[in-house]
């Protein structure tokens, strides 16, 4: 019988010529075109980076210019993800990349705008865009202790003196490189971010790229994917399934249903706080950090549950090139919440179990359950994500260097999501729904998250903190 990614692959295949050059999707991507497809606004998962320069550093022209030339070198920064005769596909247009000067209405803060117009994205439309706009304080924050930097980001020349990137807010823009996840991955934006410096830095003459480099990267991307549709394939053996099955049997949705009139009026629809913490020479090991959010979540949800957190996990496919795209798989952690022996040993034993098996595309996980007799709907009650700032590059523009910022307070896909930047310290945030859990509640487990890696409440309290 055919996994569910052999059943894709020949159905794609089965799909008639319509003109369009049109490419089979991997399986995270699946998820991704599944998951807007349910979204009553068909609302797609963004993936924005925010970076702080001194203003009058970005030149439109020539950004929108090297974004292009970027597009055309990778199919999947000019793909549309879509669906033909119920097949998930990606439909490869000609590039289209803008630089929208974001405005700002009377008296709206510049974080604010920034949120509008991300909300008001179009699903159908290029899958990276980049918006512009001047800070005013709101989105670089100058009382901000930590201001949203990502660890190692650095400043430009100066230092963060006056007129640097750190220099006082009216005198910094901020651009924001926003992809669709349908295209992109944790694995891709370091060289998105690398590979976009260095086009600007060719300057506007460069030109577009010859015809025979963009068939070379349009049949590398395509070769990809059916190496990462044939790994899922073969992961997905009995043996793997019964092991899911089993694993997640006990696993239940437990995000509570939306509360009656939140948020507020006029409220952001998401709330967040952070925290700094000392961190061991070599980082913190990931099933430590897995166990963690089992403590936020039996701070969220109570004791005695199995709730669905999910993390991504894998790279590219053995023998693929090193292309831009969508390939890490997510996998479903069981975080048990009742009083079982549980800690970061217990954890790290079914966690290297659970990565023997951790290929098997996220739709057959969910099958699996199911088939064993799990109520899960295949919605993730939370979801983890690590990154390395070591290994991220800043944005550089003619050679002066962005600071990476946040902007806090956009929706969330799921009650709450917690990332963790990896570095000299420890960068801890936490990002939840207001319209199913309340700022108390949520702070409540965020303490509880630092409090598991070692962090009084107290500490943690003390730098994180709800953005409203």
């Amino acid at each position: 019988m055919l996994s569910i990614s052999g059943q894709y692959l020949a159905r794609y295949r089965g799909l008639p010529p319509d003109g369009d050059v049109t490419l089979p999707v991997t399986g995270a991507q699946r998820r991704f075109i599944l998951v807007r497809a349910l979204d009553p606004t068909g609302r797609p998962d963004l993936v924005p980076m925010f970076f702080a320069f001194p203003r009058g550093t970005v030149d439109p022209v020539r950004l929108a210019a090297a974004a292009e030339r970027l597009a055309a070198l990778h199919p999947v920064l000019r793909g549309r993800p879509g669906v033909v005769r119920g097949t998930p596909v990606l439909r490869v247009e000609r590039p289209d990349v803008s630089v929208v000067r974001v405005p700002r209405a009377p008296g709206e803060e510049a974080g604010t705008a920034l949120r509008r117009a991300l909300s008001a994205w179009a699903p159908d439309g290029p899958p990276l865009r980049l918006f512009l706009i001047d800070d005013d304080g709101t989105v670089c924050g100058d009382g901000d202790g930590d201001g949203g930097a990502a660890p190692g980001a650095g400043a430009g020349p100066g230092g963060g003196a006056e007129g640097g990137p750190d220099g006082p807010a009216a005198e910094r823009e901020v651009l924001a490189v926003v992809l669709d996840h349908a295209v992109c991955d944790g694995t891709s934006l370091a060289r998105i971010v690398e590979e976009l410096g260095a086009a600007y830095a060719e300057g506007p003459g460069a030109g577009a790229p010859a015809p025979a480099d963009v068939d070379a990267g349009l049949a590398a991307y395509r070769e990809a994917v059916l190496l990462q549709l044939d790994a899922e394939d073969r992961a997905a053996s009995p043996e793997s399934l019964a092991y899911w099955g089993d694993r997640l049997r006990a696993v239940r949705d437990r995000s509570p249903a939306p509360r009656p009139g939140a948020p507020a009026a006029g409220a952001r629809p998401s709330g967040s706080a952070h925290a700094l913490l000392p961190s061991p020479a070599g980082g913190v090991p990931f099933p430590e950090l897995l166990d963690a959010c089992r403590a936020a979540a039996r701070a969220l949800y109570g004791p005695g549950h199995v709730v669905p957190l999910g993390y991504p996990w894998g790279g590219r496919p053995p023998g693929a090139e090193r292309v831009l795209g969508c390939f890490l798989n997510t996998v479903v952690f069981p975080a048990a919440t009742g009083s079982a022996p549980s800690g970061a040993e217990v954890t790290a034993d079914a966690w290297w179990d659970d990565l023997d098996r951790a290929d098997v595309p996220f739709d057959a996980v969910v099958h699996a359950a199911r088939e064993a007799g799990s109520g899960w709907s295949g919605r993730l009650d939370g979801l983890l994500t690590v990154d390395d700032s070591r290994q991220r590059p800043p944005l550089r523009l003619a050679g002066i260097e962005g600071r990476e910022v946040h902007v806090d307070g956009r929706p969330v896909r799921g009650p709450f999501a917690v990332s963790v930047t990896q570095g000299p310290e420890l960068r801890l945030r936490m990002v939840w729904d207001r319209a199913v859990l309340d700022d108390r509640t949520a702070l409540d487990a965020f303490d509880a998250l630092a409090g598991a890696l070692g962090t009084t409440t107290e500490a943690a309290s003390a730098t994180g903190r709800p953005l409203t």
